[in-house]
């Protein structure tokens, strides 16, 4: 299905539609743009009716067939609020340049303003329903004309979403284009790309490396690749801090980059590394009793791992707890590494003083850690971690929060999406 102009069309007119993209986005470009309350107002009013259940013949279904809990809606629905997205528009770009001339020695004082970067294409990951219609809010905000090429996974929440918000708000029509096309077909992608002045790339390593080769010198990239996120623990770890994480890794089933993927003890002694795991285990098999199963093809794949794994123990050194549908592994390295995903974590140990050393490697990647220590302890741990490079640092329980104004992996995006005009 493909929205244009704020219609819904079938998948088979997308040849004419390519013919006709550039002409039409020039010709928006040229009419009166669109402003920031127009997003806001639309974005307001469909998050209300949403809330109030007149989408719930739509909604409910979605919900129970890919076991999204009505937490992680309501959390959704939050961002679309006139609160949250005020609140963004000020932390992300603050004052209006406008408002104050740049002094000039010999001439007259310079005007600046914020104008949005033009036509925006993005290439959206499906870790997350509905984050690709975000991506698109987020580029209405910023004044731009949006191209949404859909994640293969994506589940009908992203058109849905945007064909209603077009349709609260006609004047935003011209300025959100959805495509379902496969990351292959590299024809249509690139006829996207030739018009955008930015391309905004969701996704893993191979997907930046495809968005750089589809992206001219003079067309802006805007990453939010993958990244990799964990816990950090001390002595003081409590058992209420371990549970809130268990319940963290049950409910994203680690599929987000801020989804913790183990956790690393401030220690040496592999003994208590090895007391960690086993106490995490039991607490992390309690919790996953009072959630749905993971995918059963994610469950697969993690018993295959995890059964090599209990092959090479006594070559690799490390110890496997396991049993309903989740493990820990207790490793001797210190190394940041993905986990199996779906309930699988692993223990690690890395003091303090090695941190940033161990960590320094992985520049890029590093987005979240959870803390589980002592009060006293947090901010020094805190900026420890900043120097290594996280850029977001929670409690255990609050790695996947979802707060309206917060930084993606360490940068505003509407400040990525904008440009600064200087008018002498």
């Amino acid at each position: 299905m493909i929205l244009y102009r704020g219609e819904l069309r079938d998948d088979r007119e997308l040849p004419v539609l390519l013919k006709a993209l550039e002409k039409d986005c020039l010709a928006a470009l040229e009419a009166e743009p669109i402003t920031a309350e127009m997003v806001v107002a639309a974005c307001d009013s469909l998050a209300r009716d949403m809330a109030e259940g007149q989408f719930d013949h739509l909604l409910r279904p979605f919900l129970e067939a890919f076991q999204i809990p009505q937490s992680q809606l309501d959390a959704a629905l939050s961002l679309f609020s006139r609160e949250s997205l005020e609140r963004k528009l000020r932390m992300e770009l603050g004052a209006d340049p406008a408002e104050e001339d740049l002094p000039h020695p010999s001439f007259s004082p310079i005007r600046r303003e914020r104008y949005p970067l033009g036509i925006l294409l993005h290439i959206a990951a499906g870790n997350v329903d509905g984050l690709p219609a975000y991506s698109v809010v987020e580029g209405l905000l910023a004044g731009n004309i949006n191209l949404l090429k859909l994640p293969s996974m994506d589940h009908g929440a992203s058109i849905l979403l945007l064909h209603q918000l077009v349709r609260r708000e006609p004047r935003l029509r011209d300025y959100v284009y959805v495509f379902d096309v496969p990351s292959t077909d590299l024809a249509t992608l690139g006829v996207l790309a030739e018009i955008a002045d930015g391309i905004v790339v969701w996704g893993g390593d191979a997907a930046v490396t495809a968005a750089r080769q589809l992206a001219a010198p003079n067309t802006r990239l805007i990453t939010w690749g993958h990244k990799l996120s964990f816990a950090y623990a001390t002595a003081a770890a409590t058992d209420g801090d371990l549970a809130a994480l268990a319940r963290h890794i049950c409910l994203t089933r680690q599929l987000l980059c801020s989804s913790c993927q183990g956790i690393f003890l401030d220690t040496e002694d592999m003994a208590a590394v090895e007391v960690l795991g086993e106490r995490f285990f039991a607490l992390l098999r309690e919790e996953n009793r009072r959630h749905p199963p993971a995918d059963l093809s994610l469950r697969a794949k993690a018993a295959l791992h995890l059964r090599t794994e209990e092959l090479e123990a006594h070559e690799s050194g490390r110890r496997i707890f396991r049993g309903d549908g989740v493990s820990v592994t207790v490793a001797p390295d210190s190394r940041l590494e993905l986990s199996w995903l779906g309930g699988n974590c692993w223990v690690k140990p890395l003091p303090r003083r090695k941190l940033l050393a161990a960590l320094k490697g992985q520049k890029g990647y590093l987005q979240t850690a959870g803390l589980l220590c002592a009060p006293e302890e947090r901010q020094e741990l805190s900026a420890l971690l900043a120097r290594a490079g996280l850029v977001r640092i929670t409690e255990a329980g609050e790695m996947s929060r979802t707060l309206s104004g917060e930084a993606h992996d360490g940068d505003y995006p509407l400040r990525a999406y904008s440009r600064i005009v200087e008018m002498a």
